[in-house]
């Protein structure tokens, strides 16, 4: 499928990021090019003081910015704009490959006329607990799916589902559907699959394309995430007014139950209530940020410099 480049937007990376590069530069399928978006440099340049990354992965190119700068759909159009290949890899700096397979089975899955974008399964890291692993495992299971437009009565939102943390796109689709939403708090990744999939193309989930991805969020962290989370959606609602994500979540929660009970850990069921009250709370204010005072939306939001 020609030449292929990864775009990594970054900011105040540590030593997992290296595991990340390392990774990437032992690919069965040579990356052409590894371009890392870095909001601040001083950040950058302290990790990385003495060593010109640029000169010890000779495919490494770095663009600076500033946090002000910096926007979850504007900033990766950018890296896209830096490269001239024919499919590109979105990462986060905090994902890292299985394997030396990713980049290769991420291209078979996107080797279908109408497939616009796939993306690979997440599988929780060491640190992580029962809840973060089974949360893993809900949203990205073991068997792969092709889903289009087709899926949308079965599925819903779940069509639209895709995650940049890692996630390979056909540039000349990307350019022909506009790239990524211009301006946007959260959920660029998605908006992107569903206007693909109103245009009639696929959405590929690559089951046997892994990486290592997980968060141990505080309640408090995912109220803010969660509000980002209800921004975006109240600011598309050409996406999202159809597809409601509450019955998601739910499933979610009732399915989290009964797995705990399963493993003998129903004591944690407390604390999985809590958490989802937190998230749906932060969902429920984002979606009704208009009706906020400004200083409030800013202090709810985990993007402050969105605001400005």
């Amino acid at each position: 499928m020609g030449t292929v480049d990864v775009i990594i937007p970054v900011y105040k990376p540590d030593r997992g990021f290296l595991s990340l590069v390392e990774k990437l530069e032992k690919q069965t399928v040579p990356v052409n090019r590894i371009i890392i978006m870095n909001t601040e440099q001083k950040y950058f340049d302290r990790l990385f003081y003495g060593t010109a990354i640029e000169r010890t992965y000779h495919n490494i190119t770095v663009k600076h910015l500033s946090k002000r700068e910096f926007d979850h759909g504007h900033t990766r159009n950018q890296g896209v704009k830096l490269s001239e290949a024919d499919v590109f890899l979105m990462m986060t700096q905090d994902a890292v490959p299985v394997d030396e397979y990713l980049v290769e089975r991420l291209l078979a899955g996107l080797s279908g006329e109408r497939t616009a974008v796939a993306y690979a399964r997440q599988l929780p890291g060491r640190e992580s607990g029962e809840i973060e692993r089974y949360t893993r495992h809900f949203n990205y299971p073991e068997q792969s799916r092709v889903k289009t437009k087709a899926d949308l009565p079965e599925l819903g939102i779940k069509t639209f589902f895709c995650s940049n943390v890692c996630a390979a796109y056909k540039r000349e689709v990307f350019d022909a559907l506009g790239g990524f939403a211009r301006r946007a708090i959260f959920n660029e990744d998605m908006l992107y699959a569903a206007r693909a999939v109103d245009s009639d193309y696929a959405v590929a989930y690559v089951a046997e394309a892994e990486v290592y991805h997980s968060h141990n969020y505080t309640c408090r962290q995912q109220f803010h995430r969660n509000f980002d989370l209800g921004v975006s959606q109240a600011d598309h609602p050409e996406v999202f007014a159809a597809y409601s994500s509450e019955s998601e979540g739910i499933r979610l929660i009732k399915s989290m139950a009964a797995h705990l009970k399963q493993q003998g850990m129903a004591y944690k069921i407390p604390y999985v209530i809590l958490q989802s009250a937190c998230k749906y709370a932060g969902y429920l204010c984002g979606k009704r940020y208009r009706r906020l005072p400004v200083g409030m939306v800013v202090a709810m939001s985990s993007n402050k410099e969105y605001w400005s």
